[in-house]
C-alpha cells in the first residue's frame, strides 16, 4: 500500500465509527492520484461532516502530502450502493425573498424626513 492511500485510511479510520469497514482504492492516471474511499453507510455523514467540512479537511490534508511528492492526490468519497439522500428540511433562520417594493421601502426608512420635507 502507498504511504498516500495508508495516510488516508489512518486519518478517516480515526474519524468512523466503523474502521474495520473503511477501504481505499488507489489509480494513476494522468491528471495525477486518485484515492477512491469506501466507508459503512453510516459513517458517510462523520466522513463528509458538517458542510463538508471534513471531507475538505481531509482533501486538503492530501494536497499537502502530495506537495511533497510533487504529486497530485485527490479523493474521491463513493456513495455507498443503495443509499438514499433524506430531504433536506428548510431552514428556519431563512427569511422569504423580498420583493422590491419591500428594498425600496425599506431604502425610505433610512432616509432622514426632514430631507424629504423640503422638497
Amino acid at each position: 500500500m502507498e504511504k498516500d492511500q495508508k495516510f488516508v485510511e489512518d486519518v478517516v479510520k480515526a474519524i468512523v465509527e466503523n474502521p474495520g469497514d473503511v477501504k481505499t482504492e488507489r489509480r494513476v492516471d494522468e491528471m495525477g492520484v486518485l484515492i477512491e474511499l469506501h466507508v459503512n453507510p453510516e459513517d458517510m455523514g462523520k466522513i463528509i461532516g458538517k458542510e463538508g467540512k471534513t471531507a475538505k479537511a481531509v482533501r486538503t490534508l492530501l494536497r499537502v502530502f502530495g506537495a511533497k511528492s510533487n504529486a497530485r492526490i485527490n479523493l474521491k468519497i463513493v456513495e455507498p450502493e443503495g443509499s438514499t439522500r433524506p430531504e433536506r428540511p428548510a431552514r428556519e433562520d431563512s427569511a422569504p425573498e423580498k420583493t422590491e417594493e419591500d428594498k425600496a421601502s425599506d431604502m425610505m426608512e433610512d432616509v432622514p424626513t426632514d430631507v424629504l420635507d423640503e422638497e
